[in-house]
């Protein structure tokens, strides 16, 4: 007996391969936006932890650069949401059936996300708006922290349960009220780890990032240059390692198959020369080099997209041997609808580079 759902009788309305080139593709961009909200907090609260204790010309760097990042947190936060909502949909359309279960099985955690996302969002506000008042509520940015990666923990849950159809049945049979989570999978914590690592990577980067930023000091520029890129660096590491673990924990059968899959090597390759370009642009940073903080900005996106394809070979890889062919999805393609989505796809990315490009040049409520 199939373990997944009878498929829904109505046809794709375009091609596989172009579902999934946009899924990834806005993936990547919610996913550095994710890295981004996690290492931003994750460092704000460390500066902003130690600056409390630290007196001087020291303490005041740590201060100004955990408001650097606590200031911008909540626009990012904005992006995180926006860029999150294209990938789940053609995530929907092309696995709806075991997505749509496995998120049904753990329906009260799911459901969960959006409480504790505005919990999230909450703290980030009231975090960023006491700098105003030159108060550093480090506390406020742990709480909404905590709360970002219980999401996560959520999401991998589901993306993980979704590629396991064996246990579904006996989970519903055991309850129905989607209180119940699934039993313990060795991939579930590596994939969850490595997306927790990679907010070092894009954290310090972002700080990087920001010494061109004509709003703010540039007093603390060597500052953010050189903390950034030994964040970085050590976050490169951290993910690379992590991300080791990631594959090797995979089933021995899906294991054996992806180092037969020539996509998935090519995209590896690439995702390590990705990894080894921002280790070596880190360190130059961090050693008071000052090569262009595009090539940081390059690098991540490039690094992201890569991961992002293994993780979707992967997922078919587990699923094929499982039983569910997404390539075999009946396809009726109205190209002339295609093509106006595309159109307006591709308006929509230009008009939201826009917008960043607003945001970059915008000042911060409160930042002197």
């Amino acid at each position: 007996m199939n373990a997944f759902p009878a498929v829904d009788p109505i046809p794709l309305p375009a091609p596989v391969e172009l579902f999934k080139i946009l899924h990834n593709l806005t993936l990547s961009l919610h996913f550095i936006a994710v890295q981004m909200v996690i290492g931003g907090l994750l460092i704000s609260i460390f500066l902003g932890f130690i600056a409390r204790s630290t007196d001087g010309e020291s303490g005041q760097l740590r201060k100004s650069a955990a408001e650097a990042l606590a200031t911008r947190l909540p626009v990012v936060m904005t992006y995180l949401i926006n860029f999150g909502v294209p990938p789940l949909l053609f995530l929907q359309v092309l696995y709806g059936r075991p997505f749509y279960t496995s998120s049904v099985l753990i329906g009260v955690y799911w459901i969960a996300v959006i409480l504790l996302l505005m919990g999230a969002y909450f703290h980030i506000y009231r975090y960023s708006g006491d700098f105003a008042i030159e108060k550093i509520s480090w506390w406020k940015a742990l709480i909404a922290f905590i709360l970002i990666i219980a999401i996560a923990k959520i999401y991998s849950t589901v993306m993980t349960l979704m590629l396991r159809p064996e246990v579904w049945q006996k989970m519903y049979a055991t309850s129905t009220t989607g209180i119940k989570l699934p039993p313990s999978d060795p991939t579930l914590l590596p994939r969850w780890l490595f997306m927790i690592s990679g907010g070092l990577v894009a954290g310090g980067l972002w700080m990087i990032w920001l010494t061109g930023s004509k709003n703010v000091e540039e007093k603390i520029k060597p500052y953010l240059s050189g903390i950034g890129g030994k964040i970085a660096a050590v976050g490169v590491i951290l993910h690379s390692i992590i991300g080791i673990w990631a594959i090797k924990a995979q089933p021995a059968s899906v294991y054996t198959a992806l180092g037969t899959n020539a996509l998935f090597k090519i995209s590896s390759v690439v995702w390590t020369a990705a990894m080894i370009g921002i280790l070596i642009f880190s360190l130059w940073r961090a050693t008071g080099g000052k090569p262009s903080r595009f090539i940081g900005l390059v690098l991540i996106f490039v690094g992201m997209l890569s991961a992002v394809v293994c993780r979707d070979i992967v997922r078919d890889t587990t699923l094929m041997q499982k039983g569910f062919n997404v390539m075999a999805r009946t396809v009726y393609t109205n190209w002339y609808v295609v093509g106006i989505f595309l159109i307006a796809f591709v308006g929509g990315l230009i008009g939201v580079g826009w917008l960043i490009s607003v945001m970059m040049k915008a000042k911060p409520v409160g930042q002197k």
